[in-house]
């Protein structure tokens, strides 16, 4: 069986899209992959502010299924110019997640679906309400 997780400020955005923002299925929380839009949809143009806006948007999600970033087992993030922002991100991460540290994948792409999207990060998470 499985359980949608929708935030209420993810509402309007999850039906526009026809997406979950996350699935409960078991024992696992399945975040969809977050980019660095705002709330709002406005795209910034700061690598940092991108990186926190996706951590901020997986969180609201975690929380909304009763769990934190501590219940994250696993991570891959997507990145354009990796090797460009790989330590300002790095950083940022660090600032979110603790040890015992998640399974992480970090890949390059070519591009991303929201125009100017920099990061796109997914996660799968354990227990929840």
């Amino acid at each position: 069986m499985k359980q949608a997780i929708i935030p209420l400020e993810f509402a309007a955005a999850s039906t526009a899209t026809g997406m979950s923002p996350g699935i409960k299925s078991g024992n696992f929380i399945f975040v969809t992959g977050m980019a660095g839009g705002d709330l709002e949809g406005v795209m910034p143009d700061e690598p940092e502010t991108q990186f926190r806006n996706a951590f901020d948007k997986i969180g609201a999600v975690l929380n909304e299924a009763g769990v934190g970033f501590y219940d994250v087992v696993e991570m891959t993030s997507y990145h354009v110019g990796l090797r460009e922002h790989f330590e300002i991100f790095d950083s940022i991460r660090l600032e979110y997640l603790a040890e015992p540290y998640p399974a992480w994948t970090a890949v390059e792409v070519a591009g991303l679906r929201r125009e100017g999207a920099i990061v796109e990060i997914r996660v799968v998470a354990t227990g929840g309400a």
